[in-house]
């Protein structure tokens, strides 16, 4: 009998498992918390230069230089970008500060001045991103 409940505890639980897990990933495909902000957008005129938003990560990527990743808050017409540099690289702020011109890499502040279901245009201090759903 004690087996019994042994396996059935041990099924509850890998049951239980399994449910949390399939609703975070549920959650995560679904955005989560990006709202208009979730899935992929390409910079205009650029081939190599990628932003993408999924729950509450943002991730920003050039081809050609690499990629970072942060966490990411939209309030109102506004856009909070946190990102991180995973082993203190250099690399990691060239990313970030030279190749997409966002400044500093660890408490970014954009305005959002146009969001809809293909195009973002975000804008600080007279400059100007462009954004297209990829």
């Amino acid at each position: 009998m004690a087996r019994y409940f042994k396996r059935l505890s041990l099924f509850t639980f890998h049951l239980s498992l399994a449910c949390v897990l399939a609703q975070a990933l549920t959650s995560c495909q679904e955005g989560g918390d990006a709202g208009d902000l979730f899935g992929q957008w390409r910079m205009d005129g650029s081939d190599s230069k990628y932003i993408s938003f999924s729950g509450s990560i943002v991730w920003i990527k050039d081809l050609k230089t690499g990629d970072v990743y942060g966490n990411f808050q939209h309030r109102g017409d506004s856009l909070f970008m946190q990102c991180y540099s995973k082993e203190g690289e250099k690399n990691d702020t060239i990313v970030i500060e030279q190749s997409f011109g966002f400044r500093p890499i660890n408490n970014i502040r954009l305005k959002i001045t146009t969001l809809d279901s293909d195009k973002l245009i975000l804008t600080k201090d007279g400059q100007t991103w462009r954004f297209y759903k990829y």
